[in-house]
């Protein structure tokens, strides 16, 4: 059995890690056995295989990073998704992973941890959980919060103003829906790794319980809303 190890779910998406949510997609998409095993401290995550999540365990391997783990899972159990990619379309999802796993992944970031009406909310959901007081939430959720805001600024995005960190990431959901035009998965007729990068991100903006700039523009995209929901569909619908 695989154990995937991440934060517990919220706001009604099965995980606010586009990350972690990228490979629980991907291992319901490939029908492999797991269990989702959520930490039950703030000290467990900072214990975790290069202080990240998520990651998995798997016959005693701990694989860390959710690059690596697909990578792990294709060559493990073999691509069970019988993708035959060209290497045209391999860049292109290569691509795609890019632009979200490295530019709209930080806008998402800023709206949890620099928005202060969504960070009062945020660090409820995904801490709260773990049985501090009062105090002891705020100060630790304090320290993480610089921690990210700190990785924004270096980053570049946390150097912008709201209206420009909010306009580059409609432009990366404009780019995602015109690629996307009217295929039912990002790559043709039927889904690939991708699609689960894909999902795991646009679920973390479609479904979360605010709003922002961002997720009224994502919802104004109609090919790409009607995706996030043939993806939870076929993948979540029992959930």
């Amino acid at each position: 059995m695989i154990n995937l190890y991440a934060a517990a779910p919220g706001w009604g998406v099965p995980n606010l890690s586009p990350f972690v949510l990228k490979v629980d997609c991907y291992l319901r998409m490939v029908g492999l056995p797991y269990e989702l095993c959520s930490f039950r401290s703030l000290a467990d995550i900072a214990q975790a295989p290069k202080g990240k999540v998520p990651y998995i365990e798997d016959n005693g391997q701990k694989v860390p990073d959710s690059g690596f783990i697909l990578e792990y899972l294709q060559t493990t159990y073999g691509d069970r998704l019988g993708e035959r990619l060209s290497q045209r379309d391999q860049a292109i999802a290569l691509g795609m992973r890019r632009l979200m796993e490295e530019h709209l992944y930080w806008v998402i970031g800023y709206a949890r941890y620099v928005e202060e009406e969504i960070w009062q909310q945020y660090k409820h959901v995904l801490f709260g959980r773990y049985g501090s007081t009062p105090t002891e939430l705020d100060a630790a959720t304090a320290q993480i919060r610089d921690v990210v805001r700190t990785y924004l600024h270096g980053q570049g995005l946390g150097r912008h103003s709201r209206a420009e960190v909010y306009a580059l990431g409609n432009a990366d959901l404009t780019a995602l829906s015109a690629y996307l035009e009217d295929r039912p998965y990002f790559l043709g007729e039927e889904p690939t790794a991708l699609d689960a990068t894909a999902y795991g991100f646009l679920a973390n903006i479609f479904y979360v319980g605010y709003e922002t700039p961002l997720e009224a523009h994502a919802k104004a995209l109609l090919n790409l809303r009607a995706y996030c929901e043939r993806m939870r569909q076929r993948y979540y619908s029992t959930a």
